[in-house]
């Protein structure tokens, strides 16, 4: 694994976040297609709170302390309990990019990790720092997806009721 390359790719994820987030509208921000799907104020404080208490805590965990075990964390649930999608999309945005910019501080401060270290996860099997660390970069690009089809879907929604099937197979 590349640590350099994929901090390096961490922070350019948080310039594509930035950028997929700037000049929406509070509207836009709290819209959703659909009841099962989330908005992009609701992706956004997902980004922040797992950068806070998951990603960046478990992979401490898992390398400096893996006596504390592994915390319990509801990061679905988080959606709805502390109200994602009634906050401001901007200060949340500057909430995930500022803790972004610890994490990769953080990272840098590592050295050379033993990505090899490994500890019992919830769900019965052995996770490693290296799981934990190239999931949090994979994770990053699942949701730079989500919030391009949010965007897509209402610019799809906002057309109405011209088709756009010419633009190629969505």
């Amino acid at each position: 694994m590349d640590f350099e390359s994929l901090r390096h790719l961490m922070a350019q994820h948080a310039k594509l976040i930035r950028l997929l987030t700037e000049d929406v509208s509070p509207e836009q921000a709290r819209w959703k297609p659909d009841a099962d799907r989330w908005s992009i104020l609701e992706i956004i404080n997902h980004l922040y709170d797992e950068e806070r208490e998951d990603f960046r805590a478990h992979l401490d965990v898992i390398l400096h302390k893996p006596e504390e075990g592994w915390g319990n964390i509801t990061p679905f649930t988080w959606v709805t309990e502390r109200r994602y999608n009634e906050r401001d999309l901007a200060t949340s945005v500057e909430n995930f990019l500022a803790e972004r910019r610890n994490s990769l501080a953080w990272l840098e401060s590592l050295g050379t990790p033993d990505w090899e270290a490994a500890m019992a996860a919830p769900w019965g099997a052995d996770i490693s720092a290296g799981d934990v660390f190239a999931s949090w970069v994979i994770h990053d690009q699942w949701h730079i997806q989500q919030l391009m089809q949010m965007r897509r879907a209402y610019t799809i929604a906002q057309v109405a009721p011209y088709d756009v099937r010419y633009a190629g197979e969505l």
